[in-house]
C-alpha cells in the first residue's frame, strides 16, 4: 500500500506472499491473496499487480495448494478489477 502511494497508477508493482501460507487451508490461503491484493489498491488503467511468492516455492508443498492459491489470485483480480471499471 505504501509503494502504490508513492507511485501512484503509473506503473505495475510486485508483491509477495510467504510461501508458508501454502501449507495453511484454503479458506486461510484464500484470505492471505485477498490482504496482499488489496493492500495494493483498487487497479487503474496502466497499472498493475505482478503477483509471486516471496521465496519461492517448498517441494513439500501441497499441489493442492498451490492450484487453491491460483485460483484465488485470478478469482480476486478479476472482482477488483471489474469494481475498479
Amino acid at each position: 500500500a505504501k509503494a502504490r502511494a508513492l507511485v501512484g497508477h503509473k506503473v505495475a508493482l510486485q508483491g509477495n506472499l510467504d510461501p508458508n501460507v501454502l501449507f495453511a487451508g484454503p479458506q486461510q490461503i484464500r484470505a492471505e491473496v485477498t490482504k496482499v491484493l488489496e493492500s495494493f489498491g483498487k487497479p487503474a488503467a496502466g497499472s498493475g499487480h505482478v503477483f509471486n511468492l516471496g521465496h519461492g516455492i517448498s517441494q513439500y508443498t501441497p499441489p493442492e495448494a498451490v492450484t487453491v492459491l491460483v485460483d484465488a489470485v485470478h478469482e480476486v483480480s478479476r472482482a477488483m478489477r471489474s469494481d475498479a471499471a
